[in-house]
């Protein structure tokens, strides 16, 4: 008896567990959390999705309806997923506890363990991933309607039609499901919807509420074929680049994109759609094309990365993320297909010359102590003979650099009277240079007259230790570690090319 009054308590106190999820204040379907109700919910609440974010942030309010619809949605269909937010601005003590640097920031609670959320900012990504993360990988349809109603349901939705659910197709398509969070899959091994489907053998196919439709899986019986099918057909023929589609524009297993730059405002999305759509198609496996709404403030540094200007939009570029973001240009701004077409045969094909960067060579470039470089003259001053020189790759919205414009300036100074020596610097996001590769700002390099080998500084960014190292012929500092920095700067140091293309 002793036993079953105990059992009786433990189930009456997760049903006041349970109960007690539903008690908590609300936004729109979302429940809003503070420290005095926090570890409440993430002990009462199985499955708990919580949000830190800041009122004035920009994605967070773009998050914002994405987000309620997503909880509204699971909230209809009963299942036990909540979705929750706290306002980090004032919950100080909440976002430094669970580590939030930026916002939003998504932590999904499982039976009260903190988890880093990995998915989308759509309502059906947010949905897709939860259930992946509470569920079977791929849901089991066991009717015509269920079918139905999971394909309606879903933007893309992956179905896998098995006679046999033990076959080669079934096991892969299964641990595939489980690897991909983005999208939902289901598996269907009942007769009569397999009869009702026309289905004669197995089969996956991906259905999607753009384009085509639906596409068959036809490559090679693998995880990674079905999971590249999956990323390439998930996508439409040409993507508009948003916070949401970045990721997987650039996290995607297509390298070569074409970028479309084009005004909304203007017009030049109705004008050149289409064409972009038609030729897309031939390229659907090799090149992915991406359209860019230059009316966006959030874009102006993706044009100022390909040393574009508002003036030429509408316009086009290809890059190849695994070439160091290699970029190229076409030779006329025309948006028709046979020039479009042409552009993408030729960049496929290998025929085009790479695009490297350059700003207009200032006509007073060495008026002061230090030079100014750009692409143009860098071969130039750099290689000659008959001279030592240094050089600072910089970035105008580095924080190093800016602290060490003054320094350097006085370094100029310092050797202005010198005819052997040649102080110099070069905005290295203006300006590219075919064999020389900038990873961090500042960089600060030494190329000694018989240009034998190049030396870059790594010592203090003083007065006294850049003359040193001007002066023993790039032997002083050479080895010398950083400086220790706050977290802050540190991020400002680091950020380069690389870290631009992750920013984008």
């Amino acid at each position: 008896m002793r036993v079953r009054i105990t059992e009786c308590l433990l189930l009456i106190s997760l049903c006041v567990l349970r109960i007690k999820a539903d008690d908590f204040q609300k936004d729109d379907g979302v429940i809003v959390l503070s420290k005095s109700d926090f570890q409440k919910a993430v002990d009462s609440i199985q499955y708990l999705l919580v949000e830190f974010y800041a009122p004035w942030c920009g994605h967070c309010k773009q998050l914002a309806p994405e987000y309620a619809k997503a909880a509204q949605e699971l909230e209809k269909e009963g299942s036990s997923i909540k979705l929750a937010k706290v306002d980090a601005t004032e919950e100080g003590e909440l976002a430094e506890q669970f580590g939030v640097r930026g916002y939003p920031t998504l932590k999904f609670f499982k039976n009260g363990k903190p988890l880093e959320y990995g998915g989308g900012r759509q309502a059906d990504t947010i949905i897709s991933w939860l259930k992946k993360k509470t569920g079977p990988p791929a849901r089991e349809i066991t009717s015509v309607e269920d079918l139905q109603l999971f394909k309606s349901n879903n933007t893309v939705a992956i179905v896998g039609y098995f006679k046999d659910q033990s076959s080669q197709l079934a096991e892969k398509f299964l641990a595939t499901a489980g690897l991909i969070d983005d999208h939902p899959f289901a598996i269907v091994t009942d007769e009569k919807v397999l009869a009702d489907s026309s289905v004669s053998e197995d089969k996956v196919v991906l259905y999607k509420k753009f384009d085509e439709g639906e596409v068959t899986f036809d490559g090679d019986v693998s995880e990674d074929a079905l999971k590249a099918f999956v990323s390439i057909q998930s996508l439409p023929l040409v993507v508009e680049f948003n916070h949401e589609t970045a990721t997987k524009i650039f996290g995607g297993d297509i390298k070569s994109h074409l970028l479309l730059f084009l005004s909304k405002k203007e017009g030049h999305f109705d004008a050149h759609l289409d064409n972009a759509k038609n030729v897309a198609k031939n390229f659907r496996e090799k090149v992915l094309f991406v359209t860019i709404n230059t009316d966006e403030e959030d874009h102006v540094r993706i044009l100022e990365f390909f040393g574009m200007k508002k003036d030429e939009v509408p316009s086009m570029r290809a890059i190849r993320l695994e070439e160091d973001m290699a970029k190229y240009k076409p030779q006329s701004a025309d948006l028709s297909a046979e020039n479009i077409g042409k552009f993408v045969g030729d960049f496929v094909s290998g025929e085009l010359k790479q695009h490297y960067l350059s700003q207009e060579l200032p006509e007073d470039w060495d008026a002061k102590p230090v030079k100014v470089l750009v692409a143009s003259n860098f071969e130039k001053v750099v290689m000659d003979t008959s001279k030592d020189v240094l050089v600072e790759f910089y970035a105008p919205w580095c924080g190093h650099c800016k602290q060490l414009a003054p320094v350097y300036d006085q370094l100029g100074e310092n050797f202005k009277e010198k005819s052997d020596v040649v102080i110099a610097k070069i905005d290295a996001t203006a300006n590219e240079l075919e064999n020389t590769k900038i990873s961090s700002f500042p960089t600060i390099t030494f190329y000694p007259k018989d240009k034998s080998k190049v030396v870059e500084y790594n010592g203090e960014r003083t007065l006294e230790g850049l003359t040193k190292f001007v002066e023993s012929g790039g032997q002083y500092g050479r080895a010398e570690p950083e400086p220790s920095v706050s977290d802050e700067e540190d991020e400002d140091e680091d950020k380069s090319k690389e870290a631009l293309k992750d920013e984008l």
